[in-house]
């Protein structure tokens, strides 16, 4: 391995999900090989002959040279340097970062620059430090990688970063379906309470676009718009294909929301004959019609105190017939918000659902509809949700 190797940036797009621009680069490190093609010089950084030393010259040659060329591009678009928390060990005199020193060289707005934490490894007390010290420069932090490891939500809850770029094979695979999805969804409202926007990176088709959208990205990296490359692009490039993304986005979310519609109207209608019929002074399961309740995914309903404890069997609806199931009798779910939230309002006529959760005993994805049968009884309905 040539260890004179000269290493350079390429500038990889970001791209506004909101307005369809390029809002910003990532600086990535390429080289040259022998036969002068240009490659990813992520290798070398993983080359066990070349010492961290030299990785780290390298590497802050690369920042320069990035700066430098960021310097001369006149908009308001960001740019954002990668620096291995790994290496961030190596600084002794934290008030003399060689980033900000680059910075104060260059003459590039401070508030156009985001410092983005890569590598899982790295003191947590040198990073905070050194994190401190770039955002009293102005500076904004984002974390590299989210959802790769439990290291990486420990260091967001202790940064508390302004971006956050999730795993890109956690997010490729999440686009596909799968258990990966909801684990980003997760981590995309965990984000956005904690105040942090989120990159979606690795985005390379139509199908990852929109289930970053779905997911509330407000900025996309990736193949589907453009490889990096050595030159800043037009903003405006991808408008139009954004535009077109966002479009069809939009109608495949209104045919999934007008379904989910129909289906809550239908469930709305069960949930009110039931609190007709229960309330009856004669009321037996065997009195309830069955015909309503075929393929309409209802597995069971019952009933509760004012205090959350389940005063009646769980009704179970199978095999064309109800069946009294008494195993939870007692049982108290005061501690439910669906449960809390219906007895916060007025009256016998607002349902409220719960989140979609794993049933225990069937391991179906549901939700709970809750609904006041009088001033002190509620009806919780559960329902099968798998496809929602």
């Amino acid at each position: 391995m040539n260890k004179t190797t000269p290493l350079f940036p390429y500038f990889q797009p970001i791209i506004g999900s909101a307005n369809g621009e390029i809002v910003g680069y990532e600086a990535l490190a390429r080289r040259m090989d022998s036969e002068g093609n240009i490659k990813s010089a992520g290798e070398l950084f993983l080359h066990p002959d070349i010492s961290d030393t030299q990785l780290i010259e390298w590497d802050r040659s690369v920042r320069r040279q990035a700066l430098q060329r960021f310097s001369t591009l006149k908009n308001n678009s960001y740019l954002t340097l990668n620096i291995s928390a790994a290496w961030i060990d190596y600084v002794d005199d934290f008030s003399a970062l060689p980033t900000l020193q680059m910075l104060d060289e260059s003459h590039v707005d401070k508030n156009r620059i985001i410092i983005e934490i890569t590598e899982t490894q790295g003191n947590l007390e040198k990073l905070l430090k050194a994190v401190e010290q770039y955002r009293q420069y102005g500076l904004k932090i984002a974390i590299d990688d989210f959802g790769a490891g439990f290291s990486q939500l420990e260091r967001v809850m202790a940064i508390q970063p302004d971006i956050i770029k999730l795993d890109m094979q956690l997010f490729q695979n999440a686009a596909r379906g799968g258990v990966e999805t909801d684990v980003v969804h997760l981590l995309s409202r965990l984000a956005k309470r904690t105040g942090c926007r989120i990159v979606c990176e690795g985005v390379e088709t139509d199908q990852d676009f929109l289930f970053g959208l779905n997911c509330g990205a407000q900025y996309m990296q990736g193949y589907l718009f453009s490889p990096a490359s050595a030159n800043f692009q037009e903003p405006k490039r991808y408008f139009s294909q954004v535009a077109t993304l966002r479009d069809t986005f939009l109608s495949r979310a209104l045919e999934i929301q007008h379904y989910k519609n129909e289906f809550n109207d239908r469930i709305r209608k069960l949930l009110y004959y039931l609190q007709k019929e229960v309330v009856k002074t004669n009321f037996t399961v065997a009195s309830l019609s069955t015909e309503l309740f075929e393929n309409s995914g209802l597995l069971h309903f019952y009933i509760c105190d004012n205090h959350g404890n389940q005063i009646s069997p769980n009704f179970n609806f199978t095999n064309h017939a109800w069946i009294a199931d008494k195993r939870q009798l007692g049982f108290n779910w005061s501690w439910r918000p669906h449960f809390y939230e219906v007895l916060s309002f007025e009256g016998n006529e607002r349902i409220v659902t719960s989140e979609r959760y794993r049933d225990f005993s069937t391991d179906l994805l549901c939700k709970t509809f809750a609904l006041r049968l009088d001033a002190s009884r509620v009806l919780l309905v559960d329902v099968v949700a798998d496809w929602l």
